[in-house]
């Protein structure tokens, strides 16, 4: 072997390690980014329900003009529209769950239905 082969092959030895080394960072990555996306959704979830029930809450007539109650319900809503600005992130499994919950919900069709697809 040549000087010049010796150092190309060196050359695509290590490029191949290199590019095997950033699949796997970026594997892991993406994969950290998604679980953090799955997390904040239910984070989000949460917030509005907490949000909806501290509202219904204060339109009791019992709590009705209560000023900590009604700090309660601002600050819950001023929590939610912050976690808003993380939508785009949130919204990566989304729609992943929503495609794989509209294939369960026509598998599930399909077999309580089987005359449907007859006709």
């Amino acid at each position: 072997m040549t000087e010049l082969e010796i150092i190309l092959t060196c050359v695509v030895a290590l490029s191949v390690l290199l590019n095997v080394a950033v699949f796997v960072y970026a594997r892991s990555a993406i994969s950290r980014l998604l679980y953090v996306s799955e997390e904040l959704g239910d984070l989000k979830t949460m917030v509005d329900s907490f949000s909806e029930h501290v509202s219904g809450l204060y339109q009791l007539e019992m709590y009705y003009g209560d000023q900590t109650l009604q700090g309660l319900v601002d600050h819950a809503q001023s929590f939610n529209e912050q976690l808003e600005t993380f939508e785009f992130i949130y919204t990566l499994t989304e729609a992943d769950n929503t495609e794989e919950e509209t294939g369960l919900i026509e598998n599930q069709n399909e077999t309580d239905n089987p005359q449907a697809e007859e006709n």
